[in-house]
């Protein structure tokens, strides 16, 4: 069973899924996969029966600690204000930076994926007093919070330390503040200079009432505080705050003794990795949620996200063939579904993770399923050659006219090819044919690999391999027969169309090619000698 089967199997009653966000920066893709996630098990409840709500927070109260997307002269002067604070970055209609990295850019990722939660913004949260309720309980009950964090994590906080950080009335920072000395109405605080190492505070000290989006929770108290005041049943978080005695523990133990409420149901799950590192928001590091959402559409994107367990990392890299592979195997999984025959081992739940990387609650898989699909590889060769006419082509590929939907993935996957060449491709992968003669690196052939040109020019005119595929089995299949490596067969093609000793996949480049030309150069290039 597929996992956010297994999940929605084990609850009962309505569910509340939620999901959150501190935008520090431009949002990486590595932040989509808690979002796909947890739409995946808003999914399957629907799907069992089970009354679901969909809930997607920003905490844009947290405090501006990164440098990524600051200008040098406002780094003093908002570094440790609340993200909601802080102006959007110049040229920007938003009206804050939080509503520009994540209201104008990130959330914009979510409709194309047929993601849809309801929206809230946790600032609006504490304006509108509804949070105030728990931040009097923390307050009050502060001694248990400082034992929940000195038992539970092993941190030690000061007998005076309470668990507020309230915005300074001269600055406007809330990083840097310290508040002790709760009345039940006020807190006593100062904005200190060294609290942090990435903020200065102003050094004044003053007394305010926390209430009303005068101040926060810290995050652990905050977190907690959502789940009560929302009603959330299930949320799930990354590794690195599922780590015993981490974030979620403490979280759990607050909810539980502090707010008395059951913490969510969680679902941890592991990091998406760039090149084997973690990506960041708050250090800028990794690409942009909405810039890898150029070049994968939304299906293939959602799948790159399910196809692994949650407790599994995703080691992603768009430079090289990472994403024509990924088409490919999103492909396979279609075909499969649709019950064709394919190659290669197949997970238990398939059809249903084909199903879930499908837009829309209640998508019609098996039409999606035995849908035409050209490969990506494919596409991206013949958007370098002159003159295709892309849909007339794979019509006559297909052997009949596109379908509505056919039409509409030819598009997308047209569009995510363009924008592959122009940012991704290995330079193997870039081509220019050679019409006009054979090229003279041919003259570099020895005798096995003109004898296996001509050998496969024989085959290829018997069979007349039309796909990518089947002029890639032919190519192998004539170089075992030739008793040639695979490694030096290629190279003859190589040289025989582009001139050069690599480039994409064989089967595919000839399949791009018209027919009688490719026969044409196969022969031609087996008289060319020094």
């Amino acid at each position: 069973m597929y996992w956010a089967d297994e999940l929605a199997a084990a609850v009962s009653g309505p569910q509340v899924v939620n999901d959150s966000k501190s935008p520090s920066g431009t949002v990486h893709v590595g932040s989509l996969r808690g979002v796909v996630l947890h739409d995946a098990i808003h999914r399957a409840l629907l799907g069992a029966g089970v009354a679901s709500s969909f809930l997607y927070g920003v905490d844009d109260m947290d405090a501006m600690d990164s440098q990524a997307k600051l200008t040098p002269d406002a780094v003093d002067r908002y570094m440790g204000a609340p993200l909601s604070r802080v102006p959007a970055p110049e040229g920007s209609s938003a009206a804050n930076y939080a509503r520009h990295f994540v209201g104008e850019i990130f959330f914009r990722t979510f409709e194309p994926l047929g993601i849809k939660p309801e929206l809230y913004w946790v600032s609006e949260l504490y304006a509108e007093g509804r949070m105030d309720s728990y931040v009097k309980l923390a307050l009050d009950l502060a001694d248990r919070v400082r034992d929940i964090y000195r038992r539970v994590s092993h941190v030690e906080r000061s007998s005076e330390w309470l668990p507020i950080q309230v915005i300074c009335e001269s600055c406007g920072k809330i990083g840097t503040t310290y508040a002790t000395d709760w009345d039940g109405a006020t807190v006593a605080y100062t904005c200190k200079p060294d609290m942090v190492s990435w903020a200065q505070g102003c050094s004044h000290e003053g007394r305010v009432s926390p209430l009303g989006g005068q101040a926060k929770l810290p995050w652990n108290l905050e977190w907690a505080a959502k789940w009560g005041l929302l009603g959330v049943t299930i949320e799930g978080c990354g590794k690195d705050l599922a780590t015993a005695g981490g974030s979620r523990d403490r979280s759990d133990a607050i909810g539980r003794e502090v707010f008395e409420i059951d913490p969510p149901r969680n679902v941890a799950y592991e990091f998406l990795n760039i090149g084997g590192r973690k990506m960041s928001t708050s250090k800028g590091q990794g690409v942009a949620a909405h810039t890898i959402a150029e070049v994968l559409p939304p299906e293939q994107l959602r799948f790159l996200f399910l196809r692994p367990r949650p407790n599994q990392v995703i080691d992603f890299d768009p430079e090289g063939d990472t994403i024509p592979r990924l088409f490919d195997e999103f492909d396979r999984i279609a075909a499969a579904t649709a019950g064709r025959e394919v190659k290669g081992e197949l997970p238990a739940d398939h059809e249903r993770l084909f199903a879930y990387s499908l837009l829309g609650p209640s998508p019609d898989v098996a039409e999606a399923a035995a849908a035409f699909r050209p490969a990506f590889a494919h596409l991206a060769l013949l958007l370098q050659i002159p003159g295709v006419d892309m849909a007339e082509r794979m019509a006559a590929e297909k052997g009949a006219p596109l379908t509505v939907l056919e039409t509409a993935v030819l598009t997308e996957r047209t569009a995510a090819a363009h924008a592959w060449l122009e940012s991704y491709a290995p330079e193997r992968a870039r081509l220019v044919i050679r019409h006009d003669a054979v090229p003279d690196e041919v003259r570099g052939l020895d005798d096995d690999q003109r004898g296996y040109l001509a050998a496969l020019a024989t085959a290829a005119d018997s069979e007349k391999p039309g796909s990518g595929d089947a002029w890639q089995a032919l190519i192998f299949r004539v170089a075992t027969d030739a008793g040639l490596p695979a490694g030096r067969a290629f190279g003859a093609l190589y040289a025989a169309f582009l001139g050069r000793a690599n480039g994409p996949r064989a089967g595919w480049l000839l399949a791009s090619l018209e027919p009688a030309f490719v026969m044409a150069r196969l022969r031609a290039a087996v008289g060319v000698t020094d």
